[in-house]
C-alpha cells in the first residue's frame, strides 16, 4: 500500500505527516514494506528544503527530515498511490477537480482518520510553536490513520 500525504508546498506539513506516519508504523511494530509513504505539494518547488521549524519539530520528535527536498504532486503520484490524504479541504478539492477518478481514494487526513475538523492548520511563515501545535495535530491524526489500516490489514 502507497499512502501520499498532499499539502501545498511540501515543506512543512505534508513531510511532517510522512515522517511521522514512519515513525508510527515503526513504532507499532511494523517492516514498513507493505505500507510505504510519500508527500507532495500542490505548488511544491520541486527540490525546496523543508523549513527551518519543521525540521526543529521533527528533530525534537527525533526525526531527521533535512535531506528532504520537495515534489510537486503529479499524475503518476495520482495512479500509483492507494490511499491520497491532503491536509485541506481545499487541497482535496483541487486534486479533485484535476483528477476526478481519484474519488474513492482522495481524503483529507482529518476525514479518513474520523475526526470532527478537516484541515490541518498551516504553519507556514509562523514561529516554531505553531509548527509544534502543526506536528502534534498532524500525530494525532496519522496514529488514527495507521490504527485502521492495520486494523483493515488484520480483517484480510
Amino acid at each position: 500500500m502507497k499512502i501520499a500525504f498532499v499539502c501545498t508546498g511540501n515543506t512543512c506539513r505534508s513531510i511532517m505527516a510522512e515522517a511521522l506516519a514512519r515513525q508510527i508504523l515503526g513504532a507499532a511494530g511494523e517492516s514498513g514494506n507493505a505500507i510505504q509513504f510519500i508527500s507532495a505539494g500542490l505548488m511544491a518547488y520541486p527540490g525546496s528544503p523543508p523549513s527551518e521549524q519543521a525540521c526543529e519539530v521533527m528533530a525534537f520528535s527525533g526525526i531527521d527530515i533535512s535531506s528532504h527536498t520537495a515534489r510537486p504532486f503529479t499524475e503518476a503520484i495520482a495512479d500509483e498511490a492507494d490511499l491520497i490524504l491532503t491536509m485541506t479541504a481545499a487541497h482535496k478539492r483541487a486534486l479533485a477537480g484535476k483528477y476526478p477518478w481519484l474519488d474513492e481514494k482522495l481524503y483529507t487526513l482529518a476525514e479518513y482518520a474520523g475526526s470532527q475538523g478537516t484541515d490541518v492548520t498551516d504553519p507556514f511563515g509562523q514561529p516554531v510553536g505553531v509548527y509544534r501545535e502543526s506536528a502534534l495535530e498532524i500525530r494525532e491524526l496519522v496514529e488514527k490513520v495507521i490504527h485502521k489500516i492495520l486494523q483493515q490489514g488484520n480483517k484480510n
